[in-house]
């Protein structure tokens, strides 16, 4: 099976086993949007709150806190057209915030997990939900996947 994603650790230490959860989900992914056949793949960042702050003030001009940030690397229009291997582009969780929205929302860690990383990758994928016609098109989206797997709100 061809790898879809490279995941890092950042200030955290790889204490639980989302590596096959990242894979499986990311997989699904790309079957759905039809980039099975691609060179792409994705970059997950694993972090702590603290590095995902920094990031956010870095590169978004926004000091705060989020659960997950999503850094796509090609236009919408161009994912379709890219033959040699590629980043499609970086996703960054926020495993504390993950932790806590799952006991929030009253489901289980690896569904909120799930959830952030189909989230993450609509982004990357040029979906937004800033208008309520994107946010209803990219929640779609997520729960197709998120259905396709299984993984579904408790």
């Amino acid at each position: 099976m061809k790898k879809n994603v490279e995941i890092e650790y950042r200030e955290l230490r790889a204490t639980g086993n989302y590596d096959e959860l990242i894979n499986k989900v990311i997989a699904q992914c790309f079957k759905t949007e039809n980039l099975q056949n691609t060179k792409l793949y994705v970059s997950i960042i694993l972090t702590t709150p603290n590095v995902i702050r920094q990031t956010n003030r870095e590169y978004r001009n926004i000091d705060q806190e989020t659960d997950v940030l999503s850094f796509p690397m090609f236009e919408k229009d161009e994912i379709h057209q890219i033959a040699e291997e590629e980043v499609l582009g970086d996703i960054m969780i926020s495993v504390e915030r993950v932790k806590e929205q799952a006991k929030e929302y009253g489901h289980s860690f690896e569904r909120e997990l799930a959830y952030m990383l189909v989230h993450g990758f609509y982004h990357l994928m040029g979906e937004d939900h800033m208008q309520e016609d994107e946010k209803i098109r990219m929640r779609q989206k997520e729960e197709n996947v998120l259905g396709q797997l299984n993984i579904v709100r408790e």
